[in-house]
């Protein structure tokens, strides 16, 4: 689905302008008293040129320059007033009564950093008191990054990973664990939580959506389990979007840059009958792509996204809260294909090394790949597409009894995902497509208290189901002409014609169907003055219905029992259905110290746990050519935790926390890659016991409202204690070892233990500062203001299994954008990735393990400007 860039600016201008006629239609009845005031700071000093609203009207003023505002026709009381102005926290006053005696309302500063509020608890705190390593980023300071989805917040929050080489495989982790790296199996839990206005997204696709109307995000490490309605295991992202509001409002903003790229987004609220509101936001985003494919004449790596999202609060008094939600997301990108990255020795004979099956004196008689990633040209054959529909509807609501509140949280989603690859990522006809058709929907219900119980207690107590139904539908793999070549060994040397083998393939039809039940309830009781305990438990039970059929089509007709193996080898029917359940009692206990507001210390250890994976990416081949049935489910996941940190205020304006951690993890779930064909996507295993430790350390200080700086420093150390049966790497494919007394065995495991895990860098870094000052332009007061942002990421591994030619070098990326923004209007210009660093995001294998590997490039030098009008 092509958009063309004038029917997404019409789009949204019609709607915006439709539903503004609507909520502009709003009407109240008027008392004759003006009202007066004035708007001050909370040292008492004014704030000049704050907006002041009448909320539910389109009533508005300006203060002057003291701070002083008059409005001349008011509602009759009671009524609200909302204030804003930049730098500072948007706030409502009710009005009960009007005099001739002006009204003060004082503003907080949006730099008084210790003030962030967040739900991480189920409950609004405030961020510096809350027991718990988390990392808040405004949608506003979002915006202005240019993190428009999950996948730019890496560079914002160093201890969190996300690899994605497309949507489907995504790799999101917080410390190194979560998800498997590289591609991604269907089988496997998250074991980072992913919630968006309380509602669980199950699959890693929902990553790669756009943000729409965003309010806060924040990024809460550390096994979660006792809080959330999903096992967490590593952390989670706890995702909050604006609400509707009875005050007619809406903003619009525009995107523009180089390879084409435009985003536009746009959001109306307001109300439509009494205690009723609506909110609609919508948002597109278009780019060229940044690989060219020299063979197709035409561009890659581009996007094309639309996105709405709809929400109807009701509020039909103090107690209650009604929020339906309706979203839907539309990718439609020019594929994300893998460059050809480099070609290794493999420890196989001559004949079956890379350059000689492709251009040697018995190879196919091609010339060899082009070797030049960062020229981002490709040559392969098979187009490439990664389309993908993603949404849902949800109903939460909340009922406040006593100083707490009753939560409901009823969704379903769906995810249609409708991709091909050209997998042996070169001209050639060897594995000439992979697509991974699938289906997926979920139901999901929370039921959840969240307050004070007495005086020193409060808690959270709650009850969560998820249903999944997962499908895989006629998903391909196929070999082509060429793969003849791959194969051939003294066995298969002899009468082995390339008809056999082209248009070769097998489809897969799976079933995953799982339900997942919990209960958890953690507490905070204050023991001893400053002194807080916070136990916390967690039941889970969960069941998976698997069914799994892959059929062998097309190819040659084998001549002889010789020929038929050789097609087995490559591609074999298999068929296996099974139900597994489990139960797990898994909790934490925290101890937290408040001495003062500016320092918590607080100590912790917790348990966890990922259920049961299966196998739906086919499975492994024995040597007597069966498959290996025991690898169809592998054992869940246990984690035990470790965390001690602290949190200061040591200056006016100053946060500084740091945090230490140690965590363990028997039978550690992950992807690993083998060369064979049949598993072309990897296989889930267990490694015994996995480590990963590390050091967290970030800060952040604001003077006043002329410059912001902040900083974050994480150690990772990740590593494999024990993981005796990880498949080779790339290049010792084909090793030979003395087994059993018989020399020159060619194995296909080794010992990996002590190996590092894929994906961690040892150290992340990033920072960022903006200065600003104030001015005005074409007579809008604001501010202007220069900012930039720097990450950096040391050398991790890309396999599973260590290998010495499957590591990412460490890189640096540096962003900026420079500009003007006020209430009501921003411009400015930005920079990404300032000096076009070349860097890889992933490399992986080529199937068959043949020398090949290819990379995911990170993006090139993108710039541009930004348009937002507010109204």
């Amino acid at each position: 689905m092509k958009i063309k860039l004038y029917q997404l600016r019409n789009f949204i201008y019609l709607t915006t302008l439709t539903i503004l006629s609507v909520l502009l239609s709003t009407g109240f009845a008027f008392a004759q008293t003006p009202l007066t005031g004035v708007i001050k700071r909370g040292d008492g000093s004014p704030v000049p040129h704050a907006t002041v609203k009448v909320r539910g009207t389109n009533i508005s003023t300006s203060a002057n320059e003291k701070g002083e505002f008059r409005i001349t026709s008011v509602p009759e009381v009671p009524f609200y007033l909302q204030v804003s102005s930049i730098g500072f926290k948007p706030q409502d006053f009710q009005i009960l009564t009007i005099s001739s005696t002006p009204i003060e309302l004082v503003l907080l500063e949006a730099s008084q950093l210790d003030q962030i509020v967040v739900t991480s608890r189920r409950r609004s705190e405030v961020l510096q008191e809350v027991p718990i390593p988390i990392t808040v980023i405004g949608g506003q300071a979002a915006e202005n990054a240019g993190a428009f989805n999950v996948n730019r917040l890496k560079e914002l929050v160093p201890s969190v990973q996300l690899y994605a080489s497309n949507a489907r495989n995504t790799t999101l982790n917080i410390r190194g664990l979560g998800s498997t790296f590289g591609l991604t199996n269907d089988g496997i839990d998250p074991g980072v939580g992913f919630y968006v206005d309380g509602v669980y997204h199950a699959r890693p696709a929902a990553t790669s959506t756009d943000f729409i109307d965003i309010e806060q995000i924040e990024v809460i490490r550390g096994p979660q389990g006792t809080l959330f309605g999903k096992n967490t295991t590593a952390g989670a992202f706890n995702i909050t979007t604006r609400k509707p509001s009875q005050v007619p409002s809406g903003k619009v903003e525009l995107n523009f840059g180089n390879y084409n790229f435009i985003q536009a987004k746009a959001t109306v609220t307001g109300g439509v009958a009494k205690n009723l509101a609506a909110k609609i936001s919508v948002s597109g985003t278009q780019r060229d792509g940044t690989i060219w494919n020299v063979l197709e004449e035409r561009k890659y790596s581009g996007q094309n996204n639309l996105g709405a999202k709809g929400q109807l609060l009701f509020t039909p008094n103090e107690k209650l809260e009604l929020l339906l939600s309706g979203d839907v997301s539309i990718q439609h990108p020019a594929g994300y294909p893998l460059v050809v990255a480099g070609v290794t020795t493999t420890e196989r004979s001559a004949y079956r090394q890379y350059n000689e099956i492709v251009a040697g004196t018995t190879g196919l008689g091609y010339k060899l790949p082009k070797i030049d990633p960062f020229s981002r040209e490709i040559y392969t054959n098979t187009p490439w597409r990664h389309n993908q529909s993603i949404g849902g509807i949800s109903l939460n609501a909340d009922y406040k009894i006593g100083s707490g509140k009753l939560t409901s949280t009823t969704a379903w989603r769906f995810w249609n995902w409708d991709p091909t690859n050209d997998r042996d990522f070169t001209e050639f006809a060897a594995l000439t497509k992979s697509q991974g058709n699938t289906r997926h929907d979920q139901y999901s219900q929370e039921f959840r208290y969240a307050g004070d119980i007495t005086e020193k207690l409060s808690g959270v107590f709650g009850v969560f189901f998820l249903g999944q139904n997962l499908k895989g539908l006629d998903q391909a793999e196929e070999v082509g002409k060429d793969q003849w070549r791959f194969l051939k060994t003294s066995a298969t040397a002899t009468g082995f014609t390339s008809a056999l083998l082209d248009g070769y393939g097998k489809k897969t039809n799976s079933t995953i169907k799982s339900l997942s039940a919990a209960v958890f309830a953690q507490v905070d009781y204050e023991v001893l003055k400053n002194l807080h305990v916070l136990p916390g438990l967690r039941f889970t039970y969960d069941k998976k219905d698997v069914e799994y059929n892959s059929t062998v089509y097309g190819g040659g007709v084998p001549a002889n029992a010789a020929e038929a193996k050789i097609q087995t080898d490559v591609y074999a029917n298999q068929q296996f259905s099974f139900d597994t359940d489990n139960q797990n009692l898994s909790g934490n206990l925290t101890v937290s110290y408040r001495p003062s507001p500016k320092l918590n210390a607080f100590a912790t250890y917790s348990t966890a746990y990922k259920p049961v994976g299966v196998n739906v990416g086919g499975l492994p081949i024995k040597t007597d050519g069966t498959a290996d049935l025991e690898l169809a489910r592998i054992k869940p996941e246990y984690v035990q935790h470790y965390e001690l940190g602290v949190k200061t205020q040591p200056l006016k304006g100053t946060i500084l926390n740091i945090t230490a951690f140690d965590t363990h993890i028997k039978d550690y779930q992950t992807q690993v890659q083998s060369p064979q064909l049949n598993v072309n996507r990897g296989y889930l295993a267990n490694a015994e016991k996995v480590r990963v430790k590390g050091l967290e350390i970030d800060g952040s200080y604001q003077l006043e409202r002329f410059l912001t700086l902040n900083a974050a420093v994480a150690y990772l150390d990740g590593k494999y204690v024990k993981f005796t049966n990880a498949p080779l790497p790339l290049e010792e494919t084909g090793h030979v070892e003395t087994v059993n007394g018989v020399p020159n065995t060619q194995v296909a495991f080794k010992d990996a233990s002590g190996g590092r895990l894929p994906g961690i860098s040892k150290w992340n870094v990033s920072g960022g500062a903006e200065l600003s000052t104030a001015g005005k332009i074409i007579e809008k007061e604001g501010r202007f203001f220069i900012g930039t942002d720097i990450t950096y990421r040391s050398e991790y591994s890309s396999n599973a299994t260590p290998s010495r030619v499957l590591n990412i070098k460490g890189y640096s990326l540096l962003n900026g954008r420079i500009g003007f923004r006020s209430e009501k209007f921003s411009i400015f210009a930005w920079a990404r990735n300032i000096g076009d660093t070349h860097y890889f995001e992933q490399l992986q294998a080529a199937a068959g393990n043949s020398g090949l590997y290819a990379g995911v490039l990170g993006d090139p030098r993108t710039y541009g400007a930004t348009l937002r009008l507010a109204f």
